[in-house]
């Protein structure tokens, strides 16, 4: 049965104001059954549940931080799982959605890289997370006002449907965010990047996740890095600046021992000359069997420093939900210990 969260709202069922009252329901409401959507017909309510499934989730878990971050596990109707991570701050709420179940790009240091690759998700997959996690907590959809593609996932490996849920999140009748207020994080697709260049209508942020300046690390760190060479992926950088005008995020894990000598700092500063960015330096967080260990305190303090010094505007990323494993890098459908789950699952 069709997923009615896979179409563009355009494209949703009824017309006129029976279509805006819909709309309404999924995504200001963010209601889980069409029984719930007391304004429309008996038989209009029973016609959609006849065409349409309005729930891309089996099964929904949840591992609670300390620190306020929840980890939402969903379980889609295939029997495959993926996560999603909830970031409630003072000033705004964020969501970082995935956009596949694992990740073909192997970053050596992320869990979810050595789970492989399962599938890539659909639109209405990608867009319910929001749903389910506003669900989740009790609030309305609508209030979830940041939005990171920054999951389980390379985001530019399933380009087509990320940027129909882009569409869809920002359409004004859907969950009408700003496109300054979402991110796309990519491990350095350059044809993926030219694409998003092109995309006129969206103007949602760019994060590159560099991790290493040379080739020979970045190799190391990412092995299917060498499918991008790191002038490809600048060159493809520099070009979707030239067009946007907008600044790029460069995303960078900190190794110890691997890419953190001061020398890689200065070749950083080298390769982002004349490139409005900002440098985003993140401590490796834990996993069991990683191998890898994050840069002490003392080497990351140096190497932003020292990029400083060089004019790079950077800062150093203190990633919240390590104690549920929602931290950057552990996304791997485990379920720590240290925090305790609700047991919410959705409509």
């Amino acid at each position: 049965m069709p997923l009615l969260l896979d179409l563009h709202p355009d494209q949703y069922p009824l017309s006129g104001f029976r279509r805006t009252q819909l709309l309404s329901w999924v995504f200001e409401q963010g209601v889980g059954t069409f029984d719930a959507m007391t304004n429309l017909s008996a038989d209009t309510r029973r016609e959609l549940q006849e065409k349409y499934s309005l729930n891309p989730f089996r099964d929904i878990e949840t591992v609670r931080s300390h620190d306020g971050s929840v980890k939402y596990l969903f379980t889609l109707f295939d029997g495959r799982q993926m996560e999603a991570v909830y970031m409630p701050y003072l000033d705004r709420k964020t969501i970082c959605v995935s956009t596949m179940v694992g990740c073909p790009a192997r970053c050596a240091f992320c869990a979810t890289g050595a789970m492989g690759f399962g599938r890539n998700l659909t639109p209405g997959e990608i867009v319910g997370q929001v749903l389910a996690v506003a669900g989740g907590e009790g609030i309305a959809p609508r209030e979830i006002r940041n939005l990171v593609f920054m999951g389980m996932g390379e985001a530019m490996l399933n380009y087509d449907f990320t940027m129909q849920a882009a569409r869809i999140l920002l359409h004004p009748q859907a969950l009408g965010m700003s496109k300054r207020r979402i991110t796309l994080s990519t491990v350095g697709i350059a044809k993926g990047i030219r694409r998003l260049t092109e995309e006129d209508d969206l103007g949602i942020k760019l994060a590159i996740s560099l991790h290493a300046p040379d080739e020979d690390t970045r190799q190391r760190i990412i092995p299917t890095g060498a499918a991008n060479s790191i002038a490809e992926i600048m060159a493809a950088a520099r070009e979707y600046q030239a067009v946007t005008g907008r600044r790029i995020t460069m995303e960078y894990t900190m190794l110890r021992g691997l890419n953190d000598h001061l020398w890689q700092a200065e070749l950083l500063a080298d390769l982002l000359r004349g490139l409005v960015s900002h440098v985003n330096l993140i401590p490796m967080n834990p996993w069991d069997g990683s191998g890898f260990e994050s840069s002490t305190e003392e080497q990351i303090q140096a190497f932003y420093d020292t990029l400083q010094a060089r004019g790079v505007d950077v800062s150093v990323r203190r990633s919240r939900g390590k104690d549920a494993g929602a931290a950057c890098g552990q996304l791997a459908l485990k379920r720590p210990t240290a925090a305790t789950g609700d047991g919410y699952a959705g409509a």
